[in-house]
């Protein structure tokens, strides 16, 4: 922790004289102490409560996830028994990287970009897929890319950021 933020442990020497106001100080600077190791405590024990709760949720994620990926397969094996089509469900996720700088771009495009989050060259945003989303990225389609990301590349693409 930085020192500002230190509690001096002042000592006193047995059996000399300590002036009135230094004793206060003395005794202050024990009770913040003992404050501020309380609190450092509280504050480790939430941590590590919070740090439970986010391992739970993720647990149930990961069953969410699996039950999901072996709903599909079944779909799928189903359908190729009885000979009919599966089709996929459609993404949620949309991953849109700029791929053209800001030279001699029109003002509408170069708004909506700057509306995408897209500021720079090489920036990259994830977008929910909806009807909007869809007819904005047919304004910006020639200075982006975009794609469907696998969990494993939004897992990748988060830890990264």
């Amino acid at each position: 922790m930085a020192e500002r933020y230190l509690i001096t442990q002042g000592t006193v020497v047995e059996g000399a004289t300590v002036p009135e106001l230094v004793k206060l100080k003395l005794d202050r600077n024990k009770k913040l102490a003992g404050e501020k190791e309380e609190a450092a405590k509280a504050k480790e024990a939430k941590q590590a409560e919070n740090r439970k709760g986010l391992e739970a949720h993720t647990t149930e994620y990961e069953k969410e996830y699996e039950s999901t990926s072996r709903e599909l397969i079944r779909l799928r094996r189903e359908a190729k028994v009885n000979g009919n089509f599966f089709v996929e469900p459609e993404a949620k996720l949309l991953f849109v990287v700029r791929i053209v700088g800001i030279i001699k771009i029109s003002p509408k495009p170069r708004k909506v970009l700057q509306l995408l989050r897209l500021k720079q060259l090489h920036n990259g945003v994830f977008l929910k897929v909806n009807k909007p989303i869809l007819n904005i990225l047919k304004l910006v389609q020639p200075y982006v890319t975009y794609g469907y990301p696998s969990l494993k590349t939004v897992r990748e693409l988060v830890y990264k950021r």
